[in-house]
């Protein structure tokens, strides 16, 4: 007998509280623990909101925050990969487009589909919500780590060019917060905290 709607949306539910297992690299303000996925969606979704000012382009804000709240629930299968990882890299999508596949799977039918269409969106990096949701993903753990005094990039020995490399893309969902990304990485180069 198939499972009722409420039975799949409650399995789904509980399947995601899976992510606040998932520990990331960055570590919480104030010298902290590593925060976990769930952390770090809660926190892009509101910084999303409160600095929706700065996006390029109009955006959709509700669309915005739920790309930022999903966006990393198929690490709860996949595991976190580091942004400097370049091994980890190579292997990401193929591990989390199973992950999306399984996991999603578990609600019903319109709302799996509603699901993969967002996260797609967010990884194609095409529409400006999702070019907004992008700049979110990469300044919430810059600030994390510029507030630990580079803590994260000196003990993974992560030199400017990369962390330029992964800031790139922000200017084309925010060129404000572009502007204060570069701020930022040049304080942590000044410090030696970046070479």
């Amino acid at each position: 007998m198939e499972k009722d709607r409420l039975t799949r949306q409650i399995e789904f539910a509980l399947e995601i509280d899976k992510e606040k297992n998932i520990f990331r690299q960055t570590h919480l303000s104030g010298h902290g623990r590593n925060e976990n996925d769930a952390e770090h969606a809660w926190h892009m979704a509101i910084m999303a909101y409160v600095l929706r000012e700065y996006a390029n382009e109009e955006v959709d804000i509700a669309r915005v925050m739920l790309m930022c709240l999903i966006h990393d629930i198929v690490e709860i299968d996949a595991g976190d990969t580091y942004a400097y990882d370049d091994e980890g890299l190579k292997t990401q999508k193929a591990r989390e487009d199973a992950a999306k596949e399984r996991i999603f799977s578990l609600l019903p039918t319109d709302q799996k589909e509603e699901f993969i269409k967002l996260f797609d969106e967010f990884e194609n990096y095409e529409t400006p919500e999702s070019k907004y949701a992008h700049s979110m993903d990469n300044l919430q753990p810059l600030i994390l780590n510029n507030s630990n005094n580079g803590g994260d990039w000196k003990e993974h020995g992560v030199t400017a060019e990369k962390v330029y490399g992964r800031q790139s893309k922000t200017r084309e969902g925010s060129e404000k917060l572009y502007e204060l990304t570069d701020e930022i990485i040049k304080d942590n180069i000044r410090k030696g905290n970046l070479c």
